[in-house]
């Protein structure tokens, strides 16, 4: 994570922000519609939020996960951490947080340290989701010859 991701947002304020969204993303993982829905949102919102560093980037790739596990095309990953994404990606997405979004740059770092925090408790699951989508394209091509 950068100097001033770590300098500016504190690890044990993006945990408990981090938290704050579990509830809601049980909820979200409960209902078809809502998740599709938060999936809409989500593509909405990273069409117009900037990358800071490689935290963010990460984004995309949780936000296939979840696509992948509501269509039952991967279901390798505990509920716990799917609850742990859910609630980052909430946090990208809601309008209200630490930082606001409308602040060139800075507005995104608290956003980067959820998605910092998230990423240190599923790290090992994402890196089998990685795998796992990697393996699945090498399937795919070799169908297609």
């Amino acid at each position: 994570m950068s100097e001033v991701i770590k300098n500016k947002i504190p690890a044990v304020t993006a945990r408990k922000e981090l938290e704050k969204g579990y509830t809601i993303a049980e909820a979200t993982l409960k209902d078809q519609s809502k998740l599709d829905s938060f999936l809409v949102r989500l593509e909405e919102k990273l069409k117009v939020i900037p990358k800071v560093g490689t935290k963010l980037s990460y984004v995309a790739v949780f936000a296939q996960l979840i696509s992948d596990w509501s269509t039952k095309k991967y279901d390798k990953i505990p509920m716990g951490s799917l609850i742990s994404i859910i609630s980052a990606l909430a946090y990208v997405i809601l309008p209200l947080d630490l930082i606001s979004d409308v602040i060139p740059v800075l507005g995104y770092l608290d956003d980067a340290a959820v998605i910092a925090a998230c990423l240190k408790l599923v790290n090992s699951d994402i890196q089998d989701y990685l795998k796992w989508r990697e393996e699945q394209s090498k399937i795919v091509n070799i169908e297609k010859i």
